[in-house]
């Protein structure tokens, strides 16, 4: 890859417009509203002009009223590199700061094609998960980041690069916000004005905080919440047994792979193409179809043969559930959806009856005629999922606003005994699966060898699994050893399993004890050239304390707090001054935009003592945090992992709730 071409000045003399990087075949996002008036276009012009010296105005200026009147938004073409990203080992980006050349790695995994659901509109997932708004902002950034010292923190504000501000070495080398909004105006509807003007941008959880690592972390937690969702219905082992769900684009990709290692027969629907042809093509989806009837007859054959399999329906979901509600056995024993509907009527859920391509246009040409055909086949669909589920399936949400979309259409969701508005008739996956665990500590931790050598992830695997068998040894109760064998069986086959896409990168479920194991642990390793460059260590910003999302994340927190933000900003805030090398904290992502407030760190092992320090006083911030809170809302688990964690870290005193009795206050006169 031409690496120093990305920091050169793009404006001196003017980049040459990438017109055959431009006509690629890669899958592009869907035009954005943009309901902006003609001043306000206007402004949105002059917005994108800022980044531009002033002779090259009268060119640019046309180009952007192209984009913005062609695409909804100004993502400034000509400043996309006209080659294909991709993450070089970190010694061949060669930044004056080592931790800056890592950060300038994280970006280019986040911008490969092999990883990004719309590369050349810089969407990492989710339909709308942008890394920056604009390409203009992206080699800002990388310029910064090659030029920058360890006395100096970027400023990142929903992808603008405010500019480089005196620091320490202690401080964070970059900070991040994605759509911070005054709370009133962190509506839906807003944000497709603000979007469009340049002036937010919607970075979902990890894609504008540059640390997602492709699809294989939420493999991982599908298929946790796949085991786990299948021992709440009594099975020891998902042979034969048939999960249908929705979704083969960006995160949702996961599932058939998920599946197949979870040992069920994964069913999964998706209407474009391109996204079932990506998932088929790169071996994580089996067999697919058009056909509903040669679906129904593949999931009788392999229930007979009790043989795990990943079948892709291309087609509308919609039309997979009701042709299975039409059998009269039970043919689906779990149920969910994946579909991006935190973004329903932008690209994030197609209805049936129409084409993939007769969505995408009317979404944008008849806004309100695409809406209501939406809500029209969620509601087909919720019906169908009732069938099915009268019959013997468990169904759940999976965080991605399924059951609040559909009550939101007029479905009648909510329980007899509701006493909030997200209290459904179908749990949410952190209601009846995750959010135990998450109490329990343990959450999505994830690295990055940044030398690109799968023998250095080789050999951080080896040493995760001895780390592992060292904790299950300790005294924790029994649900914490499961957790440990679990996350034991998914490190041992790995590799194995062919999940690593576009880096040398691994995610685990690890509490506590075993982040700050395994960070010290992978320190040493690069401390002594066993692996041969810096390791990267992260996590998703859905974990433990990263995320305050009530229709999700905290969606089992029952004592009114679930709507509130504090755990999540107070995250973000402890882990900059602990040692986090980067910080975000983002209005969205998951459930959607209003919805939720999220963070994430990344931290840079080098090898040194200050590495060691930093991850461990960091790490035993980043996961108590939130453990303390769900102790505190009443989770019992949390209680217990909080009082362990008191008596293992010097310093730490949490307070513990006292409960009250419930007798006591039904004597009460209100």
């Amino acid at each position: 890859m031409h690496i120093p071409s990305l920091f050169v000045d793009p404006f001196s003399p003017l980049l040459k417009h990438p017109t055959e990087q431009c006509l690629k075949n890669v899958a592009h996002a869907p035009k954005r509203p943009c309901n902006l008036t003609t001043v306000e276009k206007q402004l949105a012009v002059r917005n994108a002009l800022r980044y531009i010296p002033k002779e090259h105005h009268g060119l640019l200026a046309k180009e952007f009223e192209e984009e913005l009147n062609t695409y909804g938004h100004i993502y400034g073409y000509r400043f996309m590199p006209n080659f294909d990203l991709y993450a070089p080992p970190v010694s061949e980006i060669g930044a004056n700061c080592e931790k800056a050349s890592a950060i300038i790695l994280m970006i280019l995994i986040n911008l490969d094609k092999r990883v990004a659901q719309f590369p050349q509109e810089l969407v990492t997932y989710g339909g709308n998960g942008q890394v920056f708004s604009n390409w203009i902002q992206f080699r800002l950034v990388l310029r910064y980041l090659f030029t920058m010292t360890d006395h100096q923190t970027l400023v990142l504000y929903s992808g603008h690069p405010l500019g480089l501000f005196p620091s320490t070495p202690d401080s964070p080398r970059m900070t991040v916000t994605n759509g911070m909004m005054i709370p009133s105006y962190s509506t839906k509807e807003l944000y497709d004005k603000y979007f469009a003007l340049g002036v937010t941008q919607y970075g979902q959880m990890t894609a504008g905080s540059f640390c997602y690592i492709g699809p294989q972390g939420i493999v991982h937690g599908t298929t946790i919440t796949v085991l786990n969702a299948g021992r709440r219905m009594g099975l020891s082992s998902l042979a034969g047994k048939v999960f249908v769900t929705a979704g083969l684009g960006g995160m949702s990709g996961a599932q058939p792979k998920a599946a197949k290692i979870a040992g069920c027969i994964g069913v999964i629907a998706e209407i474009s193409e391109t996204a079932l042809l990506k998932r088929h093509q790169q071996g994580w989806l089996d067999v697919y179809s058009k056909d509903l009837e040669e679906i129904v007859n593949w999931i009788k054959e392999y229930r007979e043969k009790k043989a795990a399999i990943s079948i892709g329906y291309l087609g509308n979901v919609v039309d997979l559930w009701e042709r299975l509600a039409e059998e009269p056995e039970c043919l689906v024993e779990l149920g969910s959806d994946q579909t991006s509907l935190r973004n329903p009527f932008l690209g994030g859920f197609y209805p049936a009856g129409l084409t993939f391509e007769e969505s995408n246009e009317l979404m944008t040409s008849d806004p309100a005629k695409f809406k209501k055909l939406v809500q029209d086949s969620l509601i087909r669909q919720i019906a169908a999922i009732d069938k099915i589920a009268a019959k013997g399936m468990y169904f759940w949400d999976y965080g991605n606003a399924f059951l609040l979309e559909c009550h939101r259409a007029g479905a009648n969701l909510l329980r007899e005994d509701a006493q909030d508005d997200k209290s459904f008739r179908y749990p949410s996956y952190m209601q009846d699966i995750m959010g135990d665990i998450f109490s329990m500590g343990f959450g999505p931790f994830r690295w990055v060898c940044t030398s690109g050598k799968p023998e250095d992830l080789r050999l951080t695997d080896q040493t995760a699994c001895k780390i592992i068998d060292e904790l299950k040894e300790t005294n924790v109760p029994e649900y914490v050893k499961q957790q440990y064998l679990d996350n034991k069986k998914w490190i041992e086959e790995a590799e194995k399993n062919e999940l690593v896409v576009g880096s040398q990168a691994r995610i685990l479920y690890s509490d506590r004890a075993g982040r700050v194991a395994l960070a010290a642990a992978f320190n040493e390793l690069v401390r002594t050239g066993k692996v041969t460059a810096p390791i990267v260590i992260s996590r998703d910003h859905h974990d433990v304390s990263g995320t305050d999302s009530p229709f999700r994340e905290t969606s089992n927190v029952y004592d009114g707090s679930a709507f509130t933000a504090d755990m999540a900003v107070q995250n973000c805030i402890g882990d900059s001054f602990r040692g986090a090398t980067w910080v975000a904290l983002h209005n969205g992502g998951g459930v959607g935009w209003g919805d939720v407030i999220n963070g994430g760190f990344g931290l840079v092992l080098d090898g040194s003592p200050d590495a060691s320090r930093r991850a461990e006083g960091m790490l035993n911030w980043d996961v108590p945090n939130g453990v303390a809170r769900r102790s505190w809302s009443g989770n019992a688990k949390a209680q217990e992992a909080i009082r362990r964690a008191e008596q293992q870290v010097d310093g730490m005193k949490v307070t513990i709730p006292v409960e009250a009795d419930e007798e006591l206050l039904k004597t009460l006169k209100f």
